[in-house]
């Protein structure tokens, strides 16, 4: 349901609807997601040992407890968040419902004084995370469409790579300098900024009510009427033909769960299950990075927390400068070329992290300089996966007019998308810790190496079509 129903249009019209703060209002949404997330991590291990005497034998498995209820509930409730939000007139509602959800989570780690309120202001933090990531990814296909996609979510990722890997040290930091108020303190501003933001935004939908112009819609009506060569690959633009689309028909009389959950039956198409793998594996990626980058430059170089973060810098970087130019690569050429080259080019420069050992500012710059050419993979992978799982699922919705309902199954799958991610963060620092105990760190970067080649593979052969070589049309 819209907060806006009066005749008259609603004040500042034109730039709450605009496509410029509708993107920069769920960027700082999920940013706001991530760098409380991290903010908060650090000092867990304090709340538990100072507020409420946890004794120091059994913070490190409350500490796991809590994560493990953040991953959790974001795991459980992106779903359903997606199917919500496709069932419901406007994305905006539950968009804010979910910022109620962080403020609440918020409130209780501020405040709470048992391990029980702690679990539960986790669980909603997970909820939150759920609801921003499913319901601001189908918003920002609500207002860019498919041909912009790519570009706009490499801009997003970037911005907000800054707030997941730094949000840790600076957690840290304010910590040591200002207790839990200042930790907090940051965090509520965030949360003030975010739910100005998320109050004034108007759909495009809505805002096309008092205007003569059609709205940046639904993605489906957006490809009807944009032309067919939008969702065409790199391999065949003519694919979206409606006498070519027969093979994304759905047949009828589908079992209840396929007809309460339409998405399930696209989850049978490989180049799906492939665009889910790519989440995965970024996801896995970016976590492994913020769980080691400290302990390396501690155990290698005698880095404090300070000192640890500013690594990040070189990480992020060239994740935020070149994440909208890959976008915009993948807009253009399709999300193959990109996965192929990302995860591929991120073989050799995972394996060369070995060459790292200890010692003085050599070494450092040298960790630097590795953890830059990283940077430039992680920018070229940030796109591909969402781009490919939008055009896969926009083809079965193209084919099958009403199968999904009438907002069609973007938030579905978004929610699909959330879960894999959050699944990809929550094992990425527990394989990544795990094997660099017990095999060390240049073994470890090897086997992560060996993931990111297996998925350039299979990115070669499923993500956009097969290719000609393979038998593709």
């Amino acid at each position: 349901m819209s907060l806006f129903k009066s005749e008259s249009p609603p004040w500042g019209l034109a730039w709450r609807s605009s496509t410029l703060f509708i993107t920069a209002t769920v960027g700082i949404g999920l940013f706001t997601d991530l760098f409380l997330y991290g903010l908060v991590v650090p000092i867990l291990p304090f709340i538990l040992r100072d507020r409420i005497n946890i004794p120091d034998s059994q913070i490190q498995s409350h500490v796991s407890g809590l994560l493990a209820a953040y991953a959790g509930a974001s795991v459980c409730f992106s779903i359903p968040a997606g199917v919500i939000a496709d069932r419901t007139s406007a994305r905006q509602t539950p968009f804010l419902i979910g910022l109620v959800a962080l403020l609440a989570a918020t409130l209780m780690l501020f405040l709470g004084q048992t391990v029980p309120v702690l679990v539960v202001a986790r669980i909603l933090q997970g909820i939150s995370a759920a609801v921003v990531w499913t319901i601001g990814l189908a918003l920002v296909l609500d207002t860019v469409g498919p041909n912009n996609l790519g570009k706009t979510v490499g801009s997003i990722f970037g911005f907000i790579s800054i707030g997941e890997l730094a949000a840790p040290v600076l957690g840290g930091v304010i910590y040591k300098q200002s207790g839990y108020p200042g930790v907090f303190g940051l965090g509520f501003a965030l949360i003030a900024l975010d739910f100005i933001m998320r109050l004034f935004l108007v759909e495009k939908k809505t805002a096309a009510r008092y205007t003569n112009e059609k709205p940046n819609d639904n993605p489906d009506t957006h490809s009807n009427e944009a032309g067919e060569e939008e969702e065409a690959s790199e391999e065949d633009p003519l694919l979206t033909k409606k006498d070519e689309l027969q093979s994304y028909n759905i047949p009828p009389n589908q079992p209840k769960p396929v007809r309460g959950f339409p998405l399930l039956y696209c989850l049978s198409d490989p180049r799906l299950l492939t665009a889910l793998l790519l989440a995965f594996v970024q996801a896995t990626l970016l976590s492994t990075f913020d769980a080691t980058i400290p302990t390396v430059a501690q155990s290698l170089f005698g880095f404090d927390s300070l000192k640890s973060g500013l690594l990040f810098i070189a990480l992020v970087l060239p994740y935020l400068i070149l994440g909208p130019v890959a976008g915009w690569a993948v807009d253009k050429y399709g999300p193959k070329p990109a996965a192929v080259l990302g995860f591929g080019y991120l073989v050799p420069v995972l394996i060369l992290l070995r060459l790292v050992h200890a010692g003085g500012k050599g070494e450092v710059i040298k960790y630097c300089a590795l953890l830059a050419l990283n940077g430039v993979g992680l920018a070229l992978i940030g796109s591909p996966s969402i781009v490919e799982a939008s055009t896969v699922v926009q083809r079965y919705d193209k084919a099958n007019p009403g199968f999904f309902g009438a907002n069609g199954p973007y938030a579905q799958l978004y929610g699909m998308n959330s879960m894999v991610f959050s699944a990809g963060l929550t094992l990425g620092p527990l394989v990544s810790g795990g094997l660099k105990d017990s095999i060390g760190y240049g073994n470890m970067n090897l086997v992560i190496a060996m993931l990111c080649a297996v998925t350039a593979s299979l990115s070669l052969v499923f993500v956009g079509g097969k290719p000609k070589i393979l038998g593709g049309r």
